[in-house]
This record gives structure tokens, C-alpha cells and sequence, in this order.
């Protein structure tokens, strides 16, 4: 029971829940630029390109013989996952600029509410009235 209950402890901290949330958005976000990629950017291009249709572009390494597949090198798949590796990359660098750019204004915010160091000149002026205290006593 104490593994479980450390299991638990783990599985409910912040960072791990976080993470799980962050996990299964990524996913659904990924199967959605897939989908743009796929759908909506590959057919204009394709039309534009003459009527190319980027998901059969293969070489054809070895033809199909029988009930064995042909063996193909399908780059028209591979470009395609470029494509979305390249939206979903500069997504999560907008993303996490933008949270940088957040957390730097929390941060300026917080340092312009803490008071201001005194200077060398204050803190040593500070010094000698202490002192002038002390001798009066």
C-alpha cells in the first residue's frame, strides 16, 4: 500500500498534472495541424504544381509481386510531416515567447513594487547616525 500511496503523492503534484495536460493538448494539437497540413495547405500547392497530390509521391523501390507489397521511399508523406513539424515548432516558439514576455512583465512588475536599495552613501550616513545614537546613550 505505501508504493500506491507514494504513486499517488507523485501522480497529484502540479507539475506532473500539468505535464499530462500539456501531453494530451500537444497530441490533439498536432492531429489538427496534420489535418491543416493534409487538407487544406497540400491540395492549393498541389493544384499549383499541376494537379500534384503530395501523399502518393513515392520512388518505387521494388514493384508488388503476388501478395508481397511494393517496397517505396513515399516523400510526399515526408514532406508533409515537415510541414507539420514546421507549423507545430513555430507555434510552441510563439507560445513560449509569448510566456516569456509574460513572465518578464510579472517579474519588471514585482521589482518595481520592492523598495529601492538604499545607496553607499545612504547606508553610510545610516552608519554614523547609528553610531551618534550609541555615544548619546
Amino acid at each position: 500500500m505505501k508504493w500506491l500511496s507514494e504513486f499517488k503523492k507523485f501522480a497529484m503534484r502540479g507539475n506532473v498534472v500539468d505535464m499530462a495536460v500539456g501531453i494530451i493538448i500537444g497530441a490533439a494539437f498536432g492531429k489538427i495541424v496534420s489535418s491543416l497540413v493534409s487538407d487544406v495547405i497540400m491540395p492549393p500547392i498541389g493544384v499549383l504544381l499541376g494537379g500534384v497530390d503530395f501523399s502518393n509521391l513515392a520512388f518505387t523501390i521494388k514493384h508488388a509481386s503476388g501478395d508481397t507489397p511494393a517496397v517505396v521511399i513515399a516523400y510526399g508523406k515526408f514532406l508533409q510531416t515537415i510541414i507539420d513539424f514546421i507549423i507545430i515548432a513555430f507555434s510552441i516558439f510563439a507560445l513560449v515567447k509569448f510566456m516569456n514576455a509574460l513572465k518578464s512583465k510579472a517579474e519588471t512588475a514585482a521589482e518595481a513594487a520592492k523598495p529601492a536599495e538604499p545607496t553607499k552613501e545612504e547606508q553610510l550616513l545610516t552608519e554614523i547616525r547609528d553610531l551618534l545614537k550609541d555615544k548619546k546613550q
